[in-house]
């Protein structure tokens, strides 16, 4: 603007009063075009999320897996065959994207990403259906000049990094009692409480080995809320067995509604691990996560509104927005040490009334069983093997402890 000024007073001097009108249209602004060209983009991005939707429900009903390639690159191709596998076996029998709304849309280059907030409607084979609202974050790539999916990280999905697979996960005969069930969940197995303000909750556990022949995931953590409400804030470690025998383990944190995100901190079947979620200051939270095997450790503090309702020690079948992923078979979890802080106080789990929660499939059978206080927090890989492969939640009278109570 300075610049226009100055060389307007200049015309001023010296030019004519013809001149002077020729001069001010020239230093007008000039139009410029709307910037159509990144919404085009945009737009073209959100179209090819929807065709792969789309492709995907018509896949899973055909049986038809070449319909997804047009909108996936090869990886993100197997990926979704692998998906349409896993929900086949859970006893899904169909799904359906009911709304999705866009979050930001963002392109650089020959990559894009984009936000979208997907409501699915999955139907089981025994009847019954159940509907979902996920975060979806897409990775876009431009292939051939088209774009297509990259991957998708959901809402309480899970992701890490490859490793090698174990052999195939053993029987525990250690001798455990099953507890006596008041509850049960689709997707979790563990220990429960509530009642009261949770400010801190903790727990010890040692990571799974998991079988390799069978496909699927399971997750073992803590957190606050999550009960009784919609708010959680949780951190753990993970599980994922794909379609060739390749098993991943992986740390994680995850706030709802957010989507996990994979924690710095390696660990692997037989690695023992702390996890520590406490509130700071209002609404400030630490989670602290130690492997104590190798004594590597991860800290993260965030900002986070929790209702501080209920406190949890689970172990987790994952689900994406079309349905929960087949539990893998990880035999054994055994829980070490638990405690929360409730109302300012420091209790273990007996002392915080917690309940156990056994994971239930559509059918109403039994998935996964916790064992009693003292003795084990089971997760059998199939209902008929709970006593021949239990894990155990030792060290409720002390909390603190790192080893199993006899």
């Amino acid at each position: 603007m300075r610049r226009a000024l100055i060389v307007l007073a200049v015309l001023l001097i010296s030019c004519s009063p013809a001149d002077l009108g020729r001069a001010i249209q020239q230093l007008q602004p000039v139009a410029v075009e709307p910037a159509v060209t990144s919404v085009v983009a945009a737009d073209a991005v959100k179209q090819v999320i929807v065709r792969a939707n789309e492709a995907q429900q018509k896949a899973f009903v055909t049986g038809d897996v070449a319909l997804m390639r047009d909108t996936a690159t090869a990886s993100y191709f197997d990926e979704l065959t692998q998906i349409n596998t896993d929900l086949a076996r859970g006893g899904v029998t169909g799904f359906s994207l009911v709304r999705i709304e866009w979050g930001d849309v963002a392109i650089s280059g020959s990559t894009a990403a984009a936000t979208a907030y997907e409501t699915w409607r999955t139907n089981y084979g025994d009847g019954s259906q159940d509907r979902r609202t996920d975060r979806n974050d897409y990775s876009l790539v431009l292939e051939s000049g088209a774009w297509k999916i990259q991957a998708d990280m959901q809402g309480g999905a899970l992701s890490g990094t490859p490793g090698t697979a174990p052999a195939q996960t053993q029987p525990d005969t250690t001798t455990t009692t099953p507890a006596r069930i008041t509850d049960t969940s689709s997707n979790w197995s563990g220990y429960v409480a509530n009642g009261g303000t949770y400010t801190s909750v903790t727990g010890t556990w040692v990571v799974p080995q998991v079988g390799a022949t069978t496909t699927g995931a399971d997750a073992t953590w803590v957190g606050i809320g999550g009960v009784t409400g919609t708010d959680l804030i949780q951190a753990g470690t993970q599980a994922t067995v794909t379609g060739d025998g390749s098993v991943t383990y992986s740390a994680w944190t995850e706030i709802l509604p957010d989507y996990s995100r994979t924690a710095p901190l390696q660990v692997t079947s037989g690695d023992t691990v702390t996890v520590t979620i406490t509130e700071q200051s209002s609404g400030v939270w630490l989670i602290v996560m130690v492997n104590n095997t190798t004594s590597d450790s991860f800290e993260k503090t965030l900002r986070y509104d929790s209702s501080r309702s209920s406190a949890e020690w689970i172990q987790e079948a994952p689900s994406t927005s079309r349905g929960i992923v087949p539990l893998s078979d990880f035999g054994t979890v055994r829980f070490l040490a638990g405690s929360a802080v409730r109302d300012g106080v420091t209790l273990g789990l007996s002392a915080l009334g917690a309940t156990p929660v056994a994971m239930v499939n559509r059918a109403g059978q039994l998935v996964a069983l916790p064992s009693t206080l003292g003795a084990a927090i089971t997760t059998p890989g199939t209902p008929a093997n709970w006593s021949t492969s239990p894990s155990s939640m030792r060290g409720d009278e002390n909390p603190n402890s790192e080893m199993p109570l006899t």
